[in-house]
């Protein structure tokens, strides 16, 4: 079983240790001795014990593959946690957003009773990927969420049951704060913009990194992981349909500003770590 991305608490150790890993061993050919990945977990305030708690966790999701290579114990990514993560750069690190005149994707679905947990699944992944529930069985995303909608539709075995529309004009009042958890996103921007305040310089922040790499590396993974579910839960509503006060502009700016001029000094500061032998 693979883990998605959406798993895990952002903050937790399991998911700095996911975004650890996400971020770094595709660049050093998807493994990586377990000294390195401990020191790389010890350098954003994990202790070893709880860095091997959380590997056995996540090894035994699927992430991971305990492989020694040249007598060095280490982990390589499971291959078929490639497409999940390269799914994950998609949303994380281009984050989306509707115009005023994009369409909307609507799905309209009927399971079951005696296929309830079908059901429940469908909803949970829906949510997931930022649709919203117009009623119980009729969902609404932008359009460009309509190709993950089908996927997840594909993988459940529903694609029988359910009706995808394309449509350009929702008439009558679109019921954002009904439709989406708008409290539930707006928190979560929230707690990034109050997590990464002193990491970045030029997107309103009220700090800047210094130049160590590793102190880079230690503002990187932590705002990266605060940052990493945003993409999922918030669909990218256009700004008519969102409080004046949306804060959602304001983080993906900060993500993008940190993203740019933090992850070089990260990057060089695992290959300095994988380099020292």
């Amino acid at each position: 079983m693979i883990p998605d991305d959406t798993e895990s608490s952002p903050g937790s150790t399991t998911s700095l240790l996911r975004t650890i890993v996400g971020t770094s061993l595709r660049r050093l050919g998807g493994w990586i001795a377990v000294a390195h990945l401990i020191e790389l977990a010890g350098t954003v305030g994990l202790p070893a014990p709880r860095t091997r708690t959380a590997l056995a966790r996540v090894k035994a999701r699927g992430l991971l593959l305990g492989e020694a290579r040249a007598g060095v114990p280490g982990y390589a990514l499971a291959p078929d946690a490639v497409p999940m993560l390269e799914r994950g750069d998609r949303r994380i690190f281009r984050p989306r957003s509707m115009a005023d005149d994009d369409r909307w994707c609507l799905v309209s679905w009927s399971v079951p009773e005696e296929s309830r947990d079908l059901r429940h699944q469908l909803r949970r992944r829906l949510t997931w990927i930022g649709c919203g529930a117009v009623s119980p069985a009729l969902w609404i995303c932008p359009e460009y969420l309509a190709e993950e909608v089908e996927e997840i539709l594909a993988d459940l075995g529903l694609s029988a049951n359910a009706t995808v529309f394309l449509a350009a004009e929702i008439r009558g009042p679109v019921e954002a704060a009904r439709w989406w958890d708008l409290s539930a996103i707006r928190a979560r921007h929230d707690a990034f913009l109050a997590d990464t305040a002193g990491t970045a310089g030029t997107a309103g922040a009220v700090g800047a990194v210094g130049e160590a790499p590793a102190e880079a590396y230690r503002a990187w993974i932590h705002g990266l992981d605060s940052w990493r579910i945003i993409p999922y839960i918030d669909p990218g509503l256009p700004a008519r349909l969102l409080p004046d006060d949306w804060p959602g502009h304001r983080s993906a700016a900060r993500f993008l500003d940190l993203r740019d001029r933090v992850l070089p000094r990260a990057h060089a500061y695992v290959d300095e770590v994988v380099s020292a032998g």
